[in-house]
C-alpha cells in the first residue's frame, strides 16, 4: 500500500512537470490553507514537491537539522536562466563585499538576493503558511508579475527556522481544537501550555541569537547566511491578537553605523506595503516599538552585514489559534494572517526586483567603505590570553561570524585598556589576537565591541550593552591605529607534562569551561576529585583556588584505568593535565591538607513549569545537557516535595514567580532541607522572592521608601504628569540592559578562577544589603560602578552599595544568591564558570 502511494506520488509529480502547471498549496494538501495549521513534515514535503515539479526554477536545500532531527530548509526561486547559475550569483554577490580570496572584479548589474525567513518564533505559525502561498506564486505560470521579477531577484525562503516549536505549538493546538474552530480567546485553544511554541528545544529565543550562535538552528542558518550575505532580509513575527500589522520603516534607536541607504530603502518598502493595505483596507502601522539596535535579531544582524534588514509583525502569536475575536469585536482568522505576510512578501519583492541594480550598488558602496573607511574610535582592537579557554570562545565567535583576526608578536603598543579605563602602555605575546577593522564585517565590529553605544532613543526594545571584552571578561585595547605585526600562525601549544608510574596525582587549573567540561567527565566515571582552597606551587609550576586534584590514594579502586579515564577527559575538554610526584607542595598546603577538600558529585534538580521563567531555565537545561555534559534532573515546579529535595544535593530556581514561597508549610521544608545540607542557588526574580520570604536576604527597596518619606515633606509636584508622554514616564526608573562593575571576593569559592573584578549584565533595579552574620558578600558593586548601557536617572542612584552574588550559611546547608543571571542567553561567557563554582564548588 505504501509502495502503491509513493509510485501515485511520483506520478503526480510527473503529470505536472508535463502540464507546466505547479499544484497550489490547497491543491497538495488537500485544505484551504488558514483553515488548519499545517505540521512541519507537510511544509517540508510541499517545498520538495515544488522543488520537484518546477526543478529550472527552485533548488531546494537542506541546510541543517533541529535538535529534535526535523529538517532545516532553504528553497532558492530564480528565473531559469538564473536558477541555472546559481553558485556564480553567489560568488559574485560575496565579491561584491570583498569576502573572497580571488581578485576577480565583480558584475554590479547582477540581480539582488531577497532573503524571506519564517517561523523563528514557533508559536508565531502563520508566516510558514505564508511562506508555501509564496513560493507557489513565485513560480505560478498564469503569475506574469512574479515572471518579471524574478528575471532581476532571487528569492531566498527559509519556510521554517524553529521546527521544534512550531510543531510543539500545531501539535498541541491540533489535539485542543474541535471540528470548529472556538474565536474566544478564553477558550482552551487559546491558552497554549508552558513552555510555550516561542522558543527551540531549549527554550531558547531564536531570534536573538544570530550573532552569538549559541543554539544549532542559528549556527547552520547563519554559516549559510553569510554564503549568501543578501540585499534584504525580511524577519517574519507575530505579535498580539489585537494588534495592527506593522512593517518598516523601524522605529528609533537606529544603531548609528546604519547608512542613509539603508533607512532610505526601509521607507520605500513601507510605502509599497502600505500601498497594498490600502487598497485592501488593512491597519498597520510603521516607525513605532520595534527598533534597529541590539545586534543579534533577525533584522539588526543583517543591516550589520550590509542589507536591508527588516522585521514584519502579524497579529496573532499563540493566543490567536486559527481564529479570534479582538477587542474591535473582529474576527481574525489565520487566513488573514498568513494572507498579510504574504501580501508584505510579495511587495518586498516587487520593489526589491524595481530598484535591483540601486541595491546591488549601494550594498557594494557599504562593503567598500567598510574596508576602506571604518567608522568607530579604534582602528584595532587587541585581545589579551589569559590562562583560561575565553579567548578560544572569543576566536570561536569570531570565526562565526567571519570576522578577521590574527595572532600578535611581541610588540609594546598604547591603547585604551577597557578595563581600567585608561590609555596605557602594554606589551603583547603570542597569544594575544588582534582584529583590524578596515574588512568587510568593519560595522560590525564596532557594534560588538563598542565601549558603550550612542542611543537616539532611550526607549528600546531590548539590552543596550554587550561589548565582548565585558562579555568575556577578556582585557581589550582600542588602538587609534592598525596593527601590522601579525600573523595567521598559531603559537606552538606548551609541552604536556608527561604522565608515568610514579604520579601520585593529577592537576586541572580551575579557570574555564574547559575544566568544568573536565570535572564533569571524571565525576560521572565516578572519579574521586578534590580541589584546593588555596594556591600551591610545586616545582615551578603555580596553581591557584580551585585546581581540580585527582589522587591515586583516594582513586584505588580504579587501579590502572584511572590514569586513562585522566587522559581522556583531558582530550574531550581540552585541558592540560599536571602529573604530581608527590603530594609535598613548594608553597601553601600538601595534598593531605582540609584545605585540600573532596569535591562530591552533585545531584542537581532544575524546576520547571508554570510560573518558572522557560527561557531561565532553558539556558541551565542547555548548560549542562550541551555545554559541560553534566546530568540534572528537571522537575515540574509542581511536584516537587519533600521527597524530590531527599534526592537532591543542589537544588535550582531559575527566574520566575515561586507561589510555594508563600506557603508556610512548603517555605519550612525548603529551609529545613537547606540545614540539613542542601544548596539553594536563585536567580533573579527567585532571589526577589526569597528576600521578601524571611531568608535573611534584605532588599534595598526598603532605603528607597525612606527617601520617599523624605520627600513627601516637601511640595512635590512630580506626581504631575502628561498623558501623551505616558510610555515614557517610566524610563528613569529602569535600565532595559546595562553593564556594571562588580568587585569579586574571589577567596570565596563562588568566585574561583576569577580576578578581583567581574561585568555583569543589570536588568533590572534589584540590590540587596549587604549580608552580615552568617553569610558572604561575594559580588558587591559600589558608587559609580556603571560600565556601559542606558540606565534611567533615578535608578542609577539606587544601583550602588549592595550585594549581587552572596552566599547564605544555614545550619549545614547553603542559599547562592545570583540577583543577575550569570547564563544570559548563553552569550554572556564570563558568567558561566560563576554557575559552575555555585553548583560544584560551594558548600564542598
Amino acid at each position: 500500500m505504501l509502495r502503491r502511494s509513493y509510485s501515485v506520488a511520483l506520478l503526480l509529480v510527473f503529470s505536472t512537470c508535463l502540464l507546466g502547471q505547479v499544484q497550489s498549496p490547497e491543491q497538495f494538501l488537500g485544505y484551504k490553507l488558514g483553515s488548519r495549521y499545517t505540521p512541519h513534515f507537510n511544509v517540508v514535503n510541499y517545498c520538495k514537491y515544488v522543488a520537484a515539479a518546477v526543478p529550472d526554477m527552485v533548488k531546494l536545500e537542506q541546510y541543517g537539522t533541529t535538535n529534535e532531527g526535523r529538517p532545516l530548509l532553504l528553497a532558492f526561486v530564480a528565473s531559469r536562466e538564473n536558477a541555472s547559475r546559481l553558485e556564480a550569483i553567489r560568488l559574485n554577490n560575496l565579491r561584491l563585499a570583498g569576502a573572497t580570496p580571488d581578485r576577480m572584479a565583480p558584475d554590479e548589474h547582477g540581480p539582488a538576493i531577497v532573503w524571506l525567513s519564517y517561523n523563528v518564533h514557533g508559536n508565531e505559525t502563520s508566516s510558514s503558511e505564508a511562506a508555501m502561498l509564496t513560493l507557489f506564486e513565485l513560480v505560478n505560470p498564469s503569475n506574469n508579475k512574479t515572471k518579471e521579477w524574478l528575471k532581476n531577484t532571487v528569492v531566498i525562503i527559509d519556510p521554517c527556522m524553529n521546527p521544534d516549536g512550531r510543531d510543539r505549538y500545531v501539535n498541541w493546538f491540533n489535539s485542543v481544537v474541535g471540528r470548529e474552530v472556538n474565536p474566544l480567546v478564553f477558550s482552551r485553544e487559546h491558552a497554549e501550555p508552558w513552555p510555550g511554541g516561542r522558543p527551540n528545544h531549549y527554550y531558547f529565543d531564536l531570534n536573538r541569537d544570530w550573532a552569538w550562535q549559541t543554539q544549532v538552528e542559528s549556527r547552520q542558518r547563519v554559516a549559510r547566511y553569510n554564503q549568501w550575505l543578501p540585499q534584504v532580509h525580511v524577519d517574519y513575527h507575530e505579535q498580539g491578537y489585537n494588534e495592527p500589522y506593522y512593517f518598516a520603516p523601524a522605529a528609533e534607536p537606529y544603531h548609528e553605523v546604519i547608512t542613509p541607504w539603508q533607512r532610505e530603502f526601509q521607507n520605500q518598502i513601507g510605502r509599497n506595503n502600505a500601498h497594498y493595505f490600502d487598497e485592501n483596507g488593512w491597519l498597520f502601522f510603521t516607525k513605532e516599538r520595534f527598533d534597529l539596535f541590539y545586534p543579534s535579531y533577525g533584522d539588526t544582524y543583517p543591516i550589520y552585514k550590509g542589507a536591508i534588514g527588516m522585521t514584519y509583525e502579524q497579529g496573532g502569536h499563540s493566543r490567536g489559534g486559527a481564529a479570534v475575536i479582538n477587542e474591535d469585536g473582529d474576527t481574525l482568522t489565520l487566513w488573514d494572517r498568513l494572507y498579510h505576510h504574504f501580501t508584505t512578501g510579495m511587495s518586498t519583492i516587487e520593489i526589491s526586483s524595481q530598484n535591483a541594480t540601486k541595491l546591488v550598488q549601494e550594498f557594494k558602496k557599504y562593503y567598500d567603505k567598510a574596508r576602506s573607511l571604518p567608522v568607530g574610535e579604534f582602528k584595532s582592537y587587541i585581545i589579551k590570553a589569559d590562562e583560561s579557554d575565553r579567548i578560544d570562545r572569543m576566536k570561536k565567535l569570531l570565526d562565526k561570524n567571519m570576522i578577521d583576526w590574527a595572532y600578535t608578536n611581541n610588540m609594546a603598543y598604547n591603547g585604551y585598556n577597557y578595563f581600567t579605563g585608561k590609555h596605557e602602555t602594554f606589551k603583547t605575546t603570542p597569544a594575544d589576537i588582534v582584529i583590524n577593522i578596515n574588512q568587510p564585517n568593519a560595522n560590525l565590529i564596532k557594534v560588538l565591541f563598542e565601549r558603550s553605544s550612542k542611543l537616539s532613543d532611550s526607549v528600546t526594545y531590548d539590552i543596550t550593552a554587550w561589548s565582548m571584552p565585558y562579555c568575556f571578561g577578556l582585557v581589550t585595547y582600542g588602538l587609534g591605529g592598525y596593527v601590522t605585526a601579525t600573523t595567521k600562525n598559531a603559537p606552538p601549544p606548551a609541552p604536556v607534562p608527561a604522565i608515568n608510574g610514579t604520579t601520585v596525582a593529577y592537576a586541572v587549573r580551575w579557570n574555564g569551561l574547559g575544566s568544568a567540561r573536565f570535572l564533569a567527565a571524571l565525576l560521572r566515571k565516578k572519579v574521586k576529585v578534590r580541589y584546593a582552597e588555596q594556591p600551591f606551587n610545586i616545582k615551578g609550576e603555580q596553581f591557584d583556588k580551585g585546581t581540580l586534584i585527582v589522587t591515586r590514594t583516594s582513586n584505588s579502586s580504579l587501579g590502572t584505568s584511572l590514569e586513562a579515564t585522566v587522559r581522556e577527559a583531558a582530550n574531550a575538554s581540552g585541558e592540560t593535565v599536571y602529573p604530581l610526584g608527590s603530594g609535598f607542595v613548594d608553597k601553601g598546603f600538601d595534598l593531605g591538607s582540609d584545605k585540600v577538600r573532596m569535591l562530591h558529585a552533585p545531584k542537581i534538580t532544575l524546576l520547571a513549569g508554570p510560573g518558572v521563567s522557560s527561557l531561565g531555565m532553558g539556558e541551565f537545561w542547555h548548560f549542562f545537557d550541551v555545554e559541560i555534559g553534566y546530568p540534572v534532573n528537571v522537575v515540574w515546579l509542581d511536584d516537587l516535595n519533600r521527597n524530590v529535595l531527599k534526592g537532591t544535593d543542589v537544588l535550582i530556581m531559575p527566574d520566575g514567580n515561586y507561589r510555594f514561597l508563600n506557603d508556610k508549610a512548603m517555605n519550612d521544608a525548603l529551609k529545613e532541607w537547606v540545614s540539613s545540607g542542601g544548596r539553594l542557588v536563585a536567580l533573579e526574580n527567585a532571589v526577589a522572592q526569597l528576600s521578601r520570604a524571611d531568608w535573611g536576604l534584605k532588599s534595598k527597596a526598603g532605603d528607597d521608601k525612606k527617601d520617599d518619606k523624605k520627600d513627601d515633606k516637601k511640595e512635590d509636584y512630580s506626581s504631575i504628569k502628561r498623558y501623551e508622554n505616558r510610555e515614557r514616564d517610566y524610563i528613569p526608573s529602569v535600565t532595559p540592559g546595562a553593564i556594571y562593575k562588580v568587585e569579586l571576593d574571589n577567596s570565596h569559592p563562588l568566585a574561583f578562577g576569577y580576578d578581583s573584578i567581574y561585568y555583569t549584565l543589570k536588568q533590572d533595579d534589584n540590590i540587596y544589603e549587604f549580608i552580615k552574620d552568617g553569610g558572604w558578600n561575594v559580588g558587591i558593586i559600589k558608587k559609580d560602578n556603571q560600565v556601559a548601557g542606558f540606565v534611567g536617572a533615578r535608578l542609577k542612584d539606587k544601583l550602588k552599595d549592595g550585594v549581587l552574588f552572596g552566599v547564605q550559611d544555614m545550619g549545614r546547608g547553603n542559599v547562592v544568591y545570583l540577583a543577575d543571571n550569570p547564563l544570559f542567553r548563553s552569550f554572556w561567557e564570563n558568567g558561566k564558570l560563576l554557575i559552575c563554582n555555585a553548583v560544584f564548588m560551594v558548600g564542598q
